[in-house]
């Protein structure tokens, strides 16, 4: 597969980009001039090797440059360090390229910084937003879906738009279903849901971000043993009135209940067994009882997502797996022969690919787990024929995910190695079952707290907020998801709430703040200085007055975001753009001495405020990308 943009012919002239070159990232334009100059040079290079080879961000120990080349992996028959001369000797600056050094076996190339200017902020220039309803396109994708039961994305949600910056077509016409979140009903949302929800939901825009046409699925844990347990529970401790009152929390201290009396009464266990094969076998009463409980939690879990600014496109579970395809399933399964009967119940032995006996019914004939994938996968292939389907699922159920897959793929099912499962590590220091789960309810209201009692501290800039509770549940919500998603997602971390609140350090209350003082800056300067239209600003502005090194380190970081949503979609790694926001705040931050506005001559200072307002608009699409809502005042 070609690593190079699509063929074309470079301008002569970098100007304001034409049709074909708006759709490639500025920085692989000079890229590309790199390395058609080594391919000029060095025939025996090809084309694509060269381009993987010029490489961005990397620095040496004596000199360093836009790009660096290693010489040596092109495994030529020369000695590296003398081409690396051979090149030197050879360059002369063109429309991309300015300079070029050679240290050893390394050369380092410096790009024209006006050219790079022009065509980095021209693109940014492109980038527009979405309402929720224009941007919510997966009935075009997934043209079975019904819609009724689905989420419209949050009030002031905003998606790039497909050709935006940063965005690529590189999944145009794929179809990817993303299962994330996926709580068990009946129990409080608490900080282990979190990491699969919004890691699910960063996948989800990052996917989009790539051109792929995506479905959020959330599955809910609506079936199983443990509704027989909250049914016993609930007959032995359960109030009707504290129920209307306050589902969750009453049904979350019936479980802790009855589940301390389990430990020494094997009776209840026994009765939540006969519930569950009672609401197996659809009787009424059983069903009923299990439907309020369903019903209430979903309530209150859309609630939640809301407030987190994540919506669904579908709500499904383990109850909605039909009968009929488990039977299919199993059927199936017992006709390929690797099913065998083990003290009345089925399994599977999976021990000659490393992955032990799986259970696929159990003795008194319910269904498990296992069979219920199993048969949810097939449905799902069958109604939206996905190109991929990412579960979001702690790395605890890494044997249970492989076993899975496995089983579907002896079916015969070609599709199931379209299947991924995306672990991660788990919030340690809390459990449902023992009562010592931390609601993620209390979690965001603390962190709430914390900002607000922040805000108030400067009271002139507190006044000047229009919704202190909005916004200050917003940068709460914030330091909560970044706190998560700074890290490798594979990490355990123990649940603190020291680190969930601090503002030192690459915090989430950093990213807003450095968004906040770039809205200030536009805001406070822009109707003096005014801004041309977003169309005429690469021809008005001139941007060969952004004479600072600063200045230049800051487009630089601009002009990588492209590369850097693609290089996350590789790693699925929300750190990636966590990182890449960091980077681009801390260049801000110390470029406000530096890079001033108001003040200076006209052109410095419009050419300094698109600069600014750019970088706001990428540090506002990285932040998106996670989730976040960027604010304009805090």
């Amino acid at each position: 597969m070609s690593t190079v943009p699509p063929s074309f012919p470079l301008p002569a002239e970098p100007s304001i980009p034409d049709e074909h070159v708006t759709s490639t990232p500025a920085l692989d334009l000079f890229k590309l001039a790199a390395a058609e100059f080594i391919v000029a040079q060095i025939p025996e290079v090809s084309l694509d090797k060269a381009f993987e080879g010029v490489e961005s961000g990397k620095t040496g120990k004596n000199v360093s440059g836009d790009f660096t080349v290693a010489i040596p992996r092109f495994r030529l028959k020369a000695k590296p360090n003398e081409v690396a001369e051979q090149l030197v000797a050879a360059f002369q600056p063109t429309a991309y390229l300015a300079s070029i050094k050679a240290n050893g076996a390394f050369v380092y190339i410096n790009v024209q910084t006006t050219a790079l200017y022009k065509l980095v902020l021209a693109q940014i220039n492109t980038q527009t937003y979405l309402t929720p309803d224009e941007s919510h396109s997966v009935v075009d994708a997934f043209e079975q879906l019904s819609l009724k039961d689905a989420d419209l994305p949050p009030a002031g949600l905003s998606l790039l738009k497909k050709n935006g910056y940063g965005t690529n077509k590189s999944g145009d016409g794929k179809k990817i279903i993303v299962e994330f979140s996926s709580p068990n009903i009946a129990k409080p949302f608490h900080a282990g849901h979190l990491r699969s929800t919004i890691i699910g939901a960063f996948l989800a825009n990052l996917y989009e971000a790539n051109g792929y046409k995506v479905l959020r699925m959330n599955y809910l844990g609506d079936w199983g043993k443990q509704f027989g347990i909250l049914a016993v529970g609930f007959e032995r401790y359960g109030s009707e009135a504290e129920l209307e009152k306050d589902a969750i929390t009453h049904l979350y201290d019936v479980y802790v209940k009855i589940n301390r009396d389990g430990e020494s009464d094997e009776s209840i266990h026994d009765r939540a067994r006969e519930f569950f094969v009672k609401m197996e076998a659809g009787d009424e009463q059983a069903v009923g009882l299990w439907k309020k409980f369903r019903d209430l939690s979903i309530v209150k879990y859309k609630e939640t997502y809301a407030r987190l600014n994540i919506y669904f496109d579908l709500y499904s579970g383990e109850s909605q797996v039909s009968g009929e395809s488990q039977a299919k399933a199993l059927e199936q399964l017992q006709g390929t022969g690797i099913v065998e009967e083990s003290e009345g119940a089925l399994v599977v032995d999976l021990k000659k690919y490393k992955l032990e006996k799986t259970v696929v019914r159990k003795k008194d004939g319910t269904s498990v787990y296992i069979t219920r994938d199993i048969g949810g996968a097939v449905e799902r292939y069958n109604k939206f024929h996905f190109d991929k389907m990412v579960y979001v699922v702690a790395s605890q159920q890494d044997l249970h995910l492989a076993q899975f897959f496995k089983v579907l793929d002896l079916m015969g099912y070609p599709w199931a190695k379209t299947l991924q499962h995306v672990n991660f590590g788990m919030v340690q220091g809390m459990s449902t079952r023992k009562g010592t789960a931390v609601f993620l309810e209390q979690i965001l209201d603390e962190s709430k707290r914390v900002m607000h009692e922040v805000m108030q501290k400067n009271e002139a800039k507190y006044n000047a907020i229009e919704d202190p509770e909005y916004t200050s549940d917003k940068l709460g919500i914030t330091a909560v998801k970044v706190q998560d998603m700074a890290g490798k997602r594979i990490n355990n971390y123990e649940f603190k709430w020291e680190r969930m609140t601090s503002f030192e350090g690459d915090t989430g209350p950093y990213l807003q703040y450095a968004h906040v003082r770039l809205s200030s800056v536009e805001r406070k300067n822009a109707p003096e200085i005014v801004l041309p239209p977003p169309s005429d600003r690469a021809t008005a502005i001139d941007v060969s007055l952004l004479q600072e090194p600063k200045a230049r380190e800051i487009l630089l970081l601009l002009s990588e975001y492209p590369n850097v949503v693609r290089s996350a979609l590789k790693s699925l790694e929300p750190s990636t753009i966590c990182t890449f926001a960091f980077r681009l705040c801390h260049a801000i931050s110390s470029a406000w001495e530096v890079l001033l506005v108001r003040g200076q001559p006209r052109e410095v200072a419009l050419a300094r405020l698109w600069l600014y307002v750019s970088a706001k608009d990428v540090l506002g699409s990285a932040m998106r990308l996670l989730t976040l809502e960027p604010l304009e005042r805090m």
